[in-house]
């Protein structure tokens, strides 16, 4: 059955690859001398993408300009692919034929069915049939490996891309880097140093005789240790390594000053980096949330996309974050470090949504 349906998609592929063929042909010299117009290169994009899809092949970077190249060079293609499609059908065609007039006992063509007869036309059938499958598959790799060759980025190119992303990535994560020192910087000096800078003026004032203050200094010391373990966490998770990260964003959940609902479903743990990054992700989504957005209840989904591990984070806030924001920036770097891809759609009045995809396979 799989190969009927393999056979039956690949016969249908190379049909319509013949029809879109002459057409892709009479578009490109019916819009010849319009070729320049942007609605002529976008209407040319469009059926390129159609072929593509046909083809299922995924090129996302290819070449801009060479759609109408590509869907020139497809002619022939096209009309190799409706020959080899004519004679399939005629070959089924003449089989039917032949087999429905020796099923009533009829001649076909002045022959009867003899055992040399029979054994003949079975060994042709079969050669022939061979040949048809492989003029089908090899119609449909040349017209991947056309499409390939025209449309997809030069390899150089593509190196030269990649080497620029590469560098910008590892500059956005020395950028990044400095801003959460500094940041962190920020929170001990105007926090952590500040209460501990009361906490020394309380004990001063209660061995002067004042035991009454011991109780708000006992206050303060537990303020000042949550705020030092709340600076620590931004440091790094450290119950990351010891429960994973169901448990860790459980954690920040219970922290938040808004009500956080956690969904995590992953067959198995990521590697530390990604897990790390998928942290921080919704951690700081939530933090910006409580702050900044107005929001009364935060939603966090993970879960694993084939190679991808999915964080997803929405608020019902009033909407509005900036993208290129301290904080968000410095997560979309994070993200990039990994060659992940960190999106912020956060249109007035809301939805907030943060997600971030991260390559773990």
């Amino acid at each position: 059955m799989r190969w009927t349906a393999s056979g039956l998609r690949l016969v249908g592929a190379v049909t319509a690859g013949a029809v879109t063929a002459l057409l892709g042909l009479l578009f490109v010299l019916v819009t010849a001398p319009f070729a320049d117009r942007p609605a002529v290169r976008a209407a040319a994009a469009w059926l390129t993408g159609l072929e593509l899809r046909r083809l299922r092949l995924d090129l996302p970077d290819r070449r801009e300009g060479d759609e109408r190249r590509f869907l020139a060079a497809r002619a022939p293609v096209g009309v190799l692919g409706g020959l080899v499609v004519f004679l399939l059908v005629f070959g089924v065609d003449m089989a039917t034929r032949l087999v429905w007039s020796w099923s009533r006992g009829e001649a076909f063509d002045g022959m009867l069915p003899t055992p040399p007869l029979l054994a003949y036309l079975s060994l042709a059938g079969s050669v022939l049939l061979f040949l048809e499958v492989c003029g089908l598959v090899g119609v449909d790799a040349l017209d991947r490996r056309l499409a390939v060759h025209l449309l997809a980025p030069d390899p150089a190119e593509a190196l030269r891309r990649r080497i620029d992303e590469l560098t910008e990535s590892r500059a956005g994560v020395v950028v990044a880097v400095d801003a959460e020192r500094r940041r962190i910087e920020r929170d001990l000096h105007d926090g952590v140093q500040q209460r501990l800078v009361a906490l020394s003026m309380l004990a001063g004032r209660a061995r002067r005789g004042r035991p009454e203050l011991l109780e708000q200094l006992h206050e303060q010391a537990q303020q000042t240790l949550v705020e030092l373990r709340e600076v620590a966490w931004r440091v790094y998770p450290s119950g990351l390594d010891a429960h994973g990260l169901p448990e860790t964003l459980a954690g920040v959940a219970e922290r938040a000053s808004v009500k956080v609902t956690v969904a995590c479903e992953l067959p198995e743990r990521p590697p530390a980096a990604v897990e790390t990054a998928a942290y921080f992700v919704a951690s700081e989504a939530v933090t910006n949330a409580a702050k900044h957005s107005g929001a009364t209840l935060v939603t966090i989904d993970v879960r694993r996309e084939g190679t991808m591990v999915v964080v997803r984070v929405e608020d019902d806030g009033m909407g509005g974050a900036d993208a290129t924001g301290g904080g968000l920036t410095g997560l979309a770097r994070r993200v990039a470090a990994l060659d992940g891809r960190f999106t912020v759609t956060s249109p007035p009045g809301g939805p907030t949504v943060i997600e971030a995809e991260l390559p773990c396979g």
